[in-house]
């Protein structure tokens, strides 16, 4: 476990994901099924995705990110261009079950994806579909709801448990299947703020424990402070991609996009348009709090900047 860390910090990374010139279009029709038109829901995006990264794709409804995230699992295949999950063609259609097995998909409403009466038999579902030995499969299910935080819960129905709850037990049960990469599309979108912050807890956890790939598709900025690369997509295309701090130095270029910034970060934008020496791309409280504090050491009086 240790060694996973450690090769992740010296970046001693292997490609998980790639997208080479990816495009999707659809057929979009009328009421009466009479063709429209034809919408390219993702426009040409390559993305090189390292084993053990922790990643976000973000942008506003109808962006393309969720049409990009259900490629990784072979759920969906590009119009043209190619994507590679562990060195696989997605197109192929003798891949399909090993992708899907390497690049598990949470999705945003858990009870989509919850078909077992008892916790710990919805966790062991998948791994009893592929084939693993009865013994195994409940060491998996015992390391996966621990993993999550719900080992406690294994004799309970899902159905009795909160959103937030029923979330980490579809976490559990994909993390069950051993995947070197998780795919979450807006996982947190129907949780509230406790749940969300369960959850995002969990997926760091699995990231720097096991050295898991985590790519995150999201709309919430304060979910991706602390990751290692953001993506950001606006009408199918891939418009900006740096570090967390790298992007959210761009307030207005995101607001352009229709996108927000973290609270803190827009804070510290309004003080900076004030003539308040801030650094660009502060992201946290505490980061914020050893700026002012720092301006003021320095001398800085507020009352002149104007």
């Amino acid at each position: 476990m240790e060694s996973a860390v450690r090769l992740k910090r010296a970046g001693g990374h292997m490609g998980i994901v790639k997208a080479k010139n990816l495009t999707f279009e659809y057929i979009r029709r009328d009421e009466d099924g009479n063709v429209e038109g034809i919408t390219k829901a993702v426009d040409n995006v390559s993305i090189d995705i390292k084993q053990g990264d922790f990643v976000a794709v973000l942008g506003h409804n109808g962006s393309g990110k969720s049409t990009f995230a259900k490629h990784l699992n072979a759920l969906v295949m590009p119009t043209e261009g190619t994507v590679w999950v562990d060195g696989m063609d997605t197109r192929e259609e003798e891949n399909t079950l090993k992708v899907r097995q390497t690049a598990g998909m949470v999705f945003q409403n858990p009870d989509n994806q919850i078909v077992g009466t008892l916790v710990d038999e919805e966790v062991g579902f998948g791994p009893e579909n592929i084939g693993v030995p009865t013994e195994e499969i409940w060491e998996r299910v015992e390391k996966s709801l621990k993993a999550v935080g719900m080992y406690a819960f294994r004799n309970q129905s899902p159905n009795k448990l909160s959103g937030g709850q029923k979330q980490r037990i579809a976490i559990a049960g994909i993390v069950a299947m051993k995947p070197k990469c998780i795919v979450l599309d807006e996982p947190t979108a129907m949780l509230d703020p406790l749940g969300r912050k369960d959850v995002l807890n969990v997926l760091h956890e699995l990231n720097r424990q096991e050295n898991v790939t985590v790519i995150l598709i999201t709309h919430y900025m304060e979910e991706v402070i602390d990751i290692d690369k953001l993506y950001v997509m606006d009408d199918g295309k891939l418009v900006m991609s740096g570090t967390p701090r790298e992007i959210f130095s761009q307030v207005e270029k995101l607001k352009e996009l229709r996108l927000d910034v973290p609270h803190v970060t827009e804070l510290a934008y309004e003080l900076q348009k004030e003539g308040v020496p801030l650094k660009n791309g502060i992201l946290t409280s505490e980061e914020f709090t050893e700026e002012l504090i720092r301006v003021r050491n320095e001398g800085f009086n507020v009352n002149n900047s104007r």
